[in-house]
Order: C-alpha cells, then structure tokens, then sequence
C-alpha cells in the first residue's frame, strides 16, 4: 500500500448556525461554485500536499465526490492527489479531527505530517503555505501555526463583567488555519486528551501544546479570512469579484 508524506484534513462537518442560512456556509454556491471547492482550490497551491480527506456529513458527500472531479476549476494540481476518503463530523471540532486522523492512520509514512484546515476558510494564500512549509521542514518543529497580532487593548474579565487585569498584547496571539503538524505526534497527543478534555478543545494547536509539542508561529495573513457571519460572506465575494483570475475558472 502507498504510504502519504503530506494530506490535508479538510474539515466541513460544521453547521455554521450564525450564517443564518439554511445550508452549511462552507456549501453556499458564489459564482456558481461552493465555498468549499474555493478553500480546496487555494490550497492545492501547498506544492508537496500528496494526499486528502475531508470530514463530511453522509447528505453532502456525493456532492463533494462530484465536485472533485472538476479539473476545471482546481487546475492540473488536483491530479497529484489522492482522495483518502470522508471521515466522519465529530460532535465538536476536536472529535472531527479525531475521526480523520484515524481514518488515514495506516495511509501516512513515518515521516508524515498533515495540514488541518477549515472549509469555510477560502482564501489562504499560497506564501503562507510557503512559510509553513518552510518553518516545519527547516525547524525542530513539530507544529507550525500561522497568527496574527492583537492590534487592540486587551484585559481579561473573570466575571464577563469587571476587568480583572491588563493583559500585554504583544503577548497574545491570534491563530489561524491551516495548522501543520507531525502526524504521528499529534495523533498521539490527540489520543491522550480525556472525553471530557477533547470536549473543551477550541483550537486545534491545543492538544499539541498540552503534550509539549514544540509548536512555532509564522506570521499569518489578513485576508486569510474564514467565513463565519453574513458580513464574512459579503467581504469574500466581494474579493473575488476583485481578483476573478485566481478564484474562478
């Protein structure tokens, strides 16, 4: 059997309940496109990505396996990579990531890693693919997350209500997707969070900073935006309505 050096984890199991739409935002057509096919899209320009599988619901699935057929719209890249499969949603994002992971357990090397990023997150820049890349393979990393800088004033409140102290936000640090890993050392540090501990995961860099993972940080980038709000959805179409070349066919 093959053995897969570098796969993304595309995660579309989510409902997306704040877009208020009667679909998952990451199935949402622009252009006559789904959301989901503009993230895949800007992310086959990960040069040495081999390898995919995506976290979908059943009712979706047969419209993603279609979608992936139109080398259209993806380009000569698709061809280079091979569809693992679908995984199953998790009941949270965490558990999601659980099901993939184990779901291309016996498909990746020993020096496997993996890139975990969300669907309704369509407009990763190809140098920031490029920085991550380069930060994992040229670094001891385990990890590599892209961020972004706090540009306000931050405090924490314990009580939601009153200012508990100053926080220095040279300090703190926005995270993006996609997040790179060691597959092998994340799956371990994945299977060592509790039922309780892989419920109260928000971000997936945290089972890796909780098993000391050595996890750096590369500068993200602004318009990696992910679409979470009708306003997120207007900011994207009104970008590639400005850039037409690169995100349609």
């Amino acid at each position: 059997m093959d053995k897969y050096r570098r796969c993304l984890i595309l995660l579309s199991g989510g409902m997306g309940t704040r877009m208020c739409s009667d679909i998952p935002k990451q199935y949402i057509e622009v252009n006559g496109h789904m959301i989901i096919e503009y993230t895949l899209k800007a992310m086959l320009n990960w040069k040495t990505i081999d390898s995919l599988v995506i976290v979908a619901a059943d009712e979706w699935q047969k419209k993603i396996t279609k979608m992936l057929s139109e080398t259209a719209f993806f380009g000569a890249g698709i061809s280079k990579v091979f569809f693992l499969g679908f995984a199953s949603p998790g009941e949270n994002r965490q558990l999601s990531i659980k099901n993939a992971l184990e779901h291309i357990e016996d498909k990746m090397s020993d020096d496997a890693r993996i890139m975990i990023h969300d669907a309704a997150r369509p407009l990763t820049p190809e140098p920031l693919l490029e920085r991550m890349e380069k930060a994992g393979c040229e670094t001891d990393a385990d990890g590599v997350m892209p961020y972004l800088p706090m540009k306000d004033t931050v405090y924490e409140s314990r009580d939601g209500i009153h200012i508990s102290r100053n926080l220095n936000r040279n300090e703190i640090f926005a995270g993006q997707t996609p997040e790179y890993f060691d597959y092998n050392k994340y799956k371990a540090a994945v299977d060592a969070l509790s039922e309780s501990g892989i419920m109260s995961v928000h971000g997936s860099t945290e089972p890796a900073v909780a098993a000391g993972m050595n996890v750096v940080m590369v500068p993200g980038d602004e318009t990696n935006i992910k679409i979470t709000t009708p306003k997120d959805m207007d900011d994207f179409i009104n970008i590639i309505k400005n850039d037409r070349g690169v995100y349609t066919d």
